[in-house]
C-alpha cells in the first residue's frame, strides 16, 4: 500500500472546485472536463509512485466524493 500524503478524497477544494465546474457544464464539455482531471489525479500519483490498483482506488474515491458533493449541492438546490 502507498501512503498517501493528500488521499483524493479528502482534497475537499479539488472535490469543490469539480462539483460546481461539472454543474455549469454539460455534454461533451462536462465529459472532456471530467476526463482532463482523472487524467491529471492518475498522472500526479504516478510521479509519486502509486501502484495501478492504488490509483484505481484513488480515482475511484474521488468520483465518489465529487459525485457526493454533487448530490449535495442538488440537494440544498431543491430545498431552498
Amino acid at each position: 500500500m502507498t501512503l498517501l500524503q493528500f488521499p483524493s478524497h479528502r482534497r475537499a477544494a479539488d472535490i469543490r472546485r469539480c462539483a460546481a465546474t461539472l454543474r455549469d457544464l454539460h455534454g461533451e464539455k462536462a465529459n472532456q472536463f471530467w476526463r482532463n482531471e482523472m487524467a491529471l489525479l492518475v498522472s500526479a500519483l504516478r510521479e509519486v509512485g502509486a501502484c495501478e490498483a492504488e490509483i484505481s482506488h484513488q480515482a475511484q474515491m474521488f468520483m465518489n466524493a465529487v459525485q457526493l458533493e454533487l448530490q449535495a449541492g442538488f440537494a440544498n438546490e431543491s430545498i431552498g
